[in-house]
């Protein structure tokens, strides 16, 4: 508890002291509070406990940065933060903090959720990346029923939204490829879902092994005397083959 109040009276002292924290407002901590959040996701990844508690400790500082710029205001502090997650906390886990039990617990815990809320898709942040909001828009339409039964239907789905998109990329209008390919991406998701798969996981993995073959083929590319702006796009081809098998002989 004394390291923690420390942390806020220093707090105070930046929002009081340093030009560039007492000019910092919700909106312009915005970005901060995002990249952060991705900075301990790659902690995590990378399964690195030192890092993981500096970004930890990073993650902590944008919430107690927002609670002092909100106490300034009038409007909240730190204490009502905890206070909230606290009775949030105990209120959605009644089987631990009450007599339910794990039966009930879980033909419960979907209709307090949508107890809380006027719609169902309420509290789903717009600013989440977006294969990840389209997963949880879906994975709350589907406590209703509003889903595919089998993956087979949903793969059904993407390839009819492949024929519009085609049918779209023939009419060349901007605005209705833009569309068909929202409705196409959105069905990718809705297939992986059923599959069992998170689909921003997915494509996080996907665009590492793009980085790491696009990597090895510039180090492969040097290795030949050549750079990659001068080879053909067959030359680049080949080298794009050589590693994949380099991945595969990696992944092995």
């Amino acid at each position: 508890m004394e390291i923690f109040l420390q942390l806020l009276k220093t707090m105070e002292e930046l929002r009081s002291k340093c030009p560039w924290d007492k000019s910092q407002t919700h909106e312009s901590l915005k970005k901060y509070l995002l990249e952060e959040a991705y900075e301990l996701l790659d902690a995590i990844e990378a399964k690195e406990d030192q890092r993981l508690k500096e970004e930890l400790g990073d993650l902590l500082l944008q919430v107690v940065f927002h609670s002092q710029i909100a106490k300034e205001r009038g409007s909240f502090d730190i204490w009502d933060v905890i206070g909230a997650l606290n009775r949030k906390l105990v209120e959605r886990h009644p089987h631990v903090f009450g007599c339910e039990t794990p039966e009930e617990v879980l033909q419960n815990w979907d209709r307090r959720k949508l107890e809380e809320r006027e719609s169902l898709l309420e509290g789903i942040p717009k600013s989440l990346p977006a294969l990840m909001r389209s997963q949880k828009l879906q994975d709350r339409a589907s406590l209703v029923g509003f889903d595919f039964e089998r993956p087979e239907q949903a793969l059904e789905k993407l390839m009819e939204e492949l024929e519009e998109f085609r049918e779209a990329l023939n009419s060349g209008n901007k605005k209705e490829l833009e569309h068909e390919l929202g409705d196409l991406l959105t069905a990718v998701v809705e297939l992986g879902r059923l599959l069992g798969l998170d689909a921003e996981f997915c494509l996080q993995r996907a665009n590492d092994r793009f980085e790491s073959r696009f990597r090895y083929m510039e180090r492969r590319a040097k290795e030949l005397g050549r750079k990659l702006e001068d080879m053909s796009l067959q030359e680049m081809d080949q080298l794009w083959l050589e590693a994949k098998r380099f991945d595969y002989r990696q992944e092995g």
